[in-house]
């Protein structure tokens, strides 16, 4: 688990400078002396703590979140918009989670800063904070901050953008390398998601009956499919 957690650090770093939207220079410190006296990651932190104290699934979901959020238009929080249509509705985000801590969050600092912290910094900090609650404090990292959040959110781009289940480590590579990282990168992030669980329903058709053939993927190591089953 520590050096999944080590990984995404470096990756959830890179994933940022890679597809964040410019709307101008982020900067670590963005919004000191912006909140009228209040230490704005300080307060994302607490917030995180506190549900980190009771639920420590919080660190993969958060991982997640922010993964899925700037995989479609870079980190903006546009996975945050409701309505039809919307990233949200997208299928490979229906079970995604952490919106809520987020929104608490947004809450509190907006009592303190109406309309100063965006929900995109909220996540990338908010993530930040949940591996280091999880690690420990020598995965910490300085969080640029100064993203403007989205306006746009599209179930389409999320489907087209995030790679699938499915896909094959070819495609996996290609999708990654879209977004200026390379397939080193790509298992390390990919590699973070070990922090939490996955589902059977995800890869039973590969142990078990590959394509209807009722074998297993024949590209897959035999002993891995029998460590899966």
């Amino acid at each position: 688990m520590a050096v999944v957690l080590g990984a995404s650090v470096l990756l959830l770093t890179l994933l940022c400078i890679a597809v964040v939207p410019s709307h101008g220079a982020l900067q670590v410190g963005f919004y000191r002396g912006k909140c009228n006296g209040t230490d704005v990651e300080a307060a994302i932190r607490s917030v995180v703590a506190a549900r980190f104290g009771r639920d420590r699934s919080i660190v993969p979901a958060l991982l997640r979140l922010h993964f899925h959020d700037c995989f479609v238009r870079g980190c903006d929080a546009s996975i945050l918009l409701d309505g039809s249509g919307t990233e949200k509705t997208a299928p490979p985000n229906l079970s995604v989670r952490g919106y809520d801590l987020i929104d608490q969050a947004k809450t509190e600092l907006e009592s303190r800063c109406p309309g100063v912290v965006s929900c995109a910094d909220i996540i990338a900090v908010a993530t930040r904070d949940a591996v280091v609650l999880g690690g420990g404090s020598q995965y910490t990292y300085a969080v640029q901050t100064g993203r403007r959040d989205g306006v746009v959110s599209l179930a389409s781009e999320a489907i087209r953008n995030l790679p699938g289940d499915s896909f094959s480590a070819s495609q996996a590579i290609a999708a990654f390398e879209a977004k200026g990282l390379n397939a080193s990168y790509m298992v390390w992030l990919l590699g973070g998601h070990t922090v939490g669980v996955t589902h059977c329903s995800f890869i039973r058709n590969r142990l078990y009956s590959y394509n209807g053939s009722g074998k297993p993927d024949p590209t897959m190591d035999p002993a891995l499919v029998n460590l899966l089953r």
